[in-house]
Parts: structure tokens; C-alpha cells; sequence
């Protein structure tokens, strides 16, 4: 099982579409904002519970089969403790990729590009507020329970901050890791 994370602007579902088939051989990617917009093409923001049913349908589908899937979160809250419990006791690895921003003005321009563009709109306060919890449970939380993760300065180009697997972490960049991890 694979999480890409980040906060909003971060470019999950941009890379998601490269990194997933390409580098991790997985074809099943999850996304609730992906559904929604299935449901209701032109009002995505009016049917938030029914893709997240949808959502935790699916999941619940792909892992009784054992398939290798991935999901999208801003890692803003702990709802997915529970699923990454659920994984490892199904048998899955879980390793979560987060792709970092350098700073929630920088996710809040990334945002009102895409909706210049016809993607959905987040409010600026939630985008703020998503940005400081979405580190702040990656270094607390979620780096504590997952097999493997990786954790990624998406400004620009992609560059590899650092990785933990299986408990070591191996940081490739000390100054940029020292930024991302003083948000926790």
C-alpha cells in the first residue's frame, strides 16, 4: 500500500500519476477529490461523504483481493492510522511518499493556479492549517507506523530530502530536512 502525501498544491495527484506505475508498479490509485468529481463533475465540494464511502469502499474491495493500491491525503488528521493498522495486519507494506512545499504561501499560490486552471478550490485558511498538521503528523505519527517513507521537495524539481526504512533514516539533506521537521 502506498500513500502520497502532502499538503494542498503539494503536486500529489500530478506525481502519483508517474511515480505509482512507473516507479512502484501500482495501478489502483485512490483519491476522494477524484471520485467526488465523478459524482458531481461541476459541485465536487457538495458530495464529500459520499466519495469518502466510496472511498473506503474501494480500499475495503482492493484489500480483501490483496492488491496493491495507493491513496491521497494532506496527512492533516489521523484518519488513516487505522487503515495503515488494517494494511499490516492484511499483510501489506505500507511506505508513504511526502511531498513537501516550502512554505504554505507557496501551497497557496500552487492552489489558486489550478483553479485558474479548473481544478477544485480549497479555502486559504484550511490550505494554512493542513500545511503545519501535515508535517507535524508525518514526524509524529505516521513515520512511526509505516514500513518505509520518503520525503520529497517538490518546488521545483523532486529532489529526495530524506527516507526512513524499516525504522533508519538516511537523510541526503540536512539543511532542508532540519526546515521541514522544525513545522512538527
Amino acid at each position: 500500500m502506498y500513500i502520497i502525501a502532502g499538503c494542498n498544491g503539494a503536486g500529489k495527484t500530478t506525481a502519483s500519476f508517474t511515480i505509482l506505475p512507473e516507479f512502484m508498479q501500482c495501478d489502483e490509485y485512490i483519491n476522494a477529490d477524484e471520485i467526488a468529481r465523478g459524482l458531481s463533475p461541476f459541485h465536487p465540494e457538495s458530495v464529500p461523504i459520499e466519495a469518502g464511502r466510496l472511498m473506503i469502499q474501494r480500499i475495503g474491495d482492493l484489500m480483501k483481493k490483496g492488491v496493491t493500491f495507493a491513496v491521497e491525503t494532506t496527512l492533516s488528521t489521523h484518519s488513516y492510522v487505522n487503515l495503515i493498522k488494517r494494511a499490516h495486519k492484511a499483510g501489506y507494506l505500507v511506505e508513504l511518499i511526502f511531498l513537501w512545499l516550502s512554505s504554505p504561501d507557496v501551497a497557496v499560490k500552487r492552489v489558486a493556479k489550478r483553479v485558474s486552471e479548473g481544478g477544485h478550490h480549497i479555502p486559504e485558511d484550511v490550505i494554512r492549517r493542513r500545511y503545519d498538521a501535515g508535517i507535524q503528523n508525518l514526524i509524529e505519527t505516521y513515520s512511526q507506523i509505516v514500513d518505509r517513507w520518503i520525503l520529497i521537495d517538490n518546488n521545483t524539481t523532486s529532489v529526495v530530502v530524506a527516507e526512513t526504512n524499516h525504522g533508519e533514516t538516511t537523510v541526503f539533506d540536512m539543511d532542508r530536512y532540519n526546515k521541514i521537521i522544525s513545522h512538527a
